[in-house]
């Protein structure tokens, strides 16, 4: 059996229960509110708040560089803060890995198993979440090779080396909803014309830790999204496929993977663009 290409950007819930004094080590948990995980936070972990933190109130990332430096900065994040994250959906946790690399910040991991894991385990818990002292930090330019943009999946639609990657539901993949509810009105729903569906929940065993490499591996290639394609992934809006993008380039290795973040989000809502169900 295969390691992961890049084991480093993982850590299992003993390395952190062995670093939660660490003083460079951030704890971040993610999730729409606090409630999930009410009395039960990870020691030391701060708070982000996906709609209020993460997107704009039309549901895209927000990708200005200054709302990232105020969180990063109100967390107590410095250039040289290693990073950990968490939530209660599979897959958020290496969703902010992506984004955080998107600004260039170079020390992410995510919780292998995240909090389920962790409770599982009997590991200690907290009522309440930390806060730290600010910081000033400064973003790097965003790294555009990380992300895909609706006019290049547009042309990747039949192309032979590409493959759009459908990470959603399969629900949502049939039209039968739209983002988190059935579709109304003049709201578009199913998918892009001949996007690959694999739902990101299929790379998790059922401790919410990750698939081996071999395992993840014949799910992929069984479904044509090998290695030597540019590879694609969308879900509703960026986050389940930037899991899928983590999944594929740093357990897997692929060299040619871009998050389109903007996602169905987006798509639906473009007029001109063709839409499968």
């Amino acid at each position: 059996m295969m390691q992961y290409a890049h084991p480093e950007v993982l850590i299992d819930t003993q390395w952190l229960a062995d670093h939660l004094n660490d003083t460079n080590v951030r704890i971040v948990e993610v999730d729409m509110s606090p409630e999930p995980y009410k009395d039960a936070h990870i020691p030391g972990a701060i708070f982000w708040n996906i709609f209020t933190d993460l997107l704009r109130p039309d549901l895209r990332l927000n990708l200005d560089a200054t709302a990232i430096e105020k969180l990063l900065s109100r967390s107590g994040i410095t250039k040289e803060t290693t990073v950990v994250a968490y939530g209660s959906h599979p897959g958020t946790g290496a969703w902010i890995f992506w984004l955080l690399k998107l600004f260039g910040h170079s020390d992410i991991r995510v919780l292998n198993g995240g909090h389920r894991k962790w409770m599982i385990e009997g590991r200690p818990v907290v009522a309440e979440l930390s806060n730290f002292a600010p910081t000033e930090y400064q973003a790097q330019p965003l790294e555009t090779a990380l992300r895909v943009l609706h006019k290049d999946v547009q042309d990747a639609i039949d192309h032979p080396e590409r493959v759009l990657l459908d990470v959603r539901t399969l629900q949502e993949y049939r039209g039968e909803r739209f983002l988190d509810k059935p579709p109304e009105g003049a709201e578009r729903a199913g998918h892009i014309p001949g996007a690959i569906h694999i739902e990101h929940l299929l790379t998790l065993n059922d401790d919410g830790t990750f698939k081996s490499f071999d395992e993840l591996q014949t799910l992929y290639h069984s479904k044509g999204v090998t290695p030597d394609k540019d590879v694609f992934p969308y879900c509703a809006i960026g986050g389940r496929s930037a899991y899928t993008w983590f999944v594929l380039k740093y357990l897997l290795g692929y060299p040619n993977v871009r998050n389109y973040d903007g996602s169905w989000n987006e798509w639906s809502r473009l007029p001109d663009v063709p839409i499968e169900k």
